[in-house]
């Protein structure tokens, strides 16, 4: 199985040893941040630096200021790492050492943007603003991540991007002073608490046949058990519409599936517009349509269609496995199960080889490894074993 590692320019750049010691783990794709969210990064190995402290979501490369002239909607620009084009100059020491770089671009995902633009967020049923979700129905917020999604893809010496929150971003936002779990919410909650009501999807509820008033009112109705201590452990399609009620579930779903399935196409197209030919495309794919997040819901035949493939996330049980990637199973297109390898954030990579073959088992066709440049010393050892072992 072809496997991929991620990584942050800053993990590269500083480091001349870094390049040829994730080559030296076995794999022969890097997948390098290109566009990204705010963050706080160990750096183990780096001899200059232990902390790297993204403040908030930039592109790690020059933009272009001609794409963006006049336009109130634009990249940041990072100041974290140094030089102009980290990514460029990260990408050319990884190619250096035989390995093919891909982009890694994060696109519905910026608290900065949510800030500074408070019409560009997610709103929920109780008129909270989510400043770290752009809302995707917004018109301003798609040409913004479709442009963004080209520039930050198509980088020169890359052979292919994965695109990251490339589609509905809600509720849940892991964040360093989150204080959000005082009450169960399950996750159709989660979902409701995740619903935008900001004047696009007010009026995309009411063309599918839901009044945005009633339903507002429907959500805090449904929710309100949660506050009140009793809890909201409802899960999957059949707990939203017990919530909710069938019609108005069902309204809200068609909404936000038209509206994330014609925002990942104009997503895709422009990649495919701005990069050579044989460009390859994946996206953080999860089976579940309507499922927020890094990973987006998507619906497997259409996103095939779409894109060249999916990359899943695979940590965890046997199960969770099985859920993620047999939807996708005899339907084509690369499908890249996506594995922890950080044993302090909840990876396993000692259990790697085994794990990946239960993963190919299923219909997985390569690997990605989550995140080489987090990973301590004995973390890569037993990665550079298991992939020894998988040939």
């Amino acid at each position: 199985m072809k496997a991929g590692a991620f990584l942050y320019p800053w993990d590269v750049v500083g480091d001349p040893d870094a390049a040829a010691r994730i080559a030296d783990l076995g794999v022969r794709q890097v997948t390098l941040a290109s566009a990204y969210h705010s963050t706080r990064a160990l750096t183990p190995r780096h001899p200059a630096h232990r902390v790297v402290t993204a403040e908030h979501a930039a592109v790690l490369y020059p933009s272009d200021p001609d794409r963006w002239a006049g336009r109130a909607l634009a990249p940041y620009r990072q100041t974290w790492t140094p030089g102009d084009d980290p990514y460029g100059e990260a990408a050319g020491a990884l190619a250096a050492a035989g390995l093919e770089v891909h982009s890694w671009v994060v696109l519905a995902h910026n608290s900065r943007l949510g800030a500074e633009h408070p019409g560009t967020s997610v709103v929920n049923a109780y008129g909270d603003r989510y400043p770290w979700a752009p809302c995707i129905a917004r018109p301003a917020v798609r040409a913004f991540l479709v442009d963004l999604a080209a520039e930050a893809a198509a980088r020169p010496g890359t052979h292919g991007t994965e695109l990251e929150s490339c589609g509905w971003y809600g509720f849940a936002h892991l964040h360093a002073h989150d204080k959000v779990a005082g009450v169960g919410l399950g996750e159709a909650a989660q979902y409701l608490m995740s619903l935008c009501f900001c004047p696009e999807c007010r009026e995309g509820y009411g063309a599918e046949g839901a009044d945005p008033r009633d339903l507002s009112a429907a959500v805090r109705r449904a929710l309100e058990p949660a506050w009140s201590g009793a809890g909201s452990p409802e899960s999957g399609r059949d707990g939203i519409e017990k919530l909710l009620g069938p019609e108005r579930a069902d309204a809200t779903l068609r909404w936000r599936d038209r509206v994330a399935r014609t925002f990942q196409e104009e997503a895709v197209a422009s990649v495919r517009a701005a990069a050579p030919p044989g460009f390859q495309v994946l996206l953080h794919a999860d089976p579940v349509p309507y499922r927020t997040g890094a990973n987006v819901g998507v619906g497997a035949d259409h996103i095939l269609t779409v894109a060249d493939g999916v990359v899943l996330p695979c940590t965890g049980p046997d199960s969770a496995r099985e859920a993620v990637i047999g939807p996708f199973a005899g339907r084509g297109g690369v499908r890249a199960a996506n594995f922890g390898i950080v044993t302090g954030m909840g990876g396993s990579p000692h259990t790697l080889e085994r794990d990946a073959a239960h993963a190919a088992s299923l219909g997985a066709d390569e690997l990605r490894l989550y995140h080489a440049g987090l990973a301590s010393g004995p973390d890569l050892e037993a990665v550079a074993t298991a992939l020894s072992r998988l040939g």
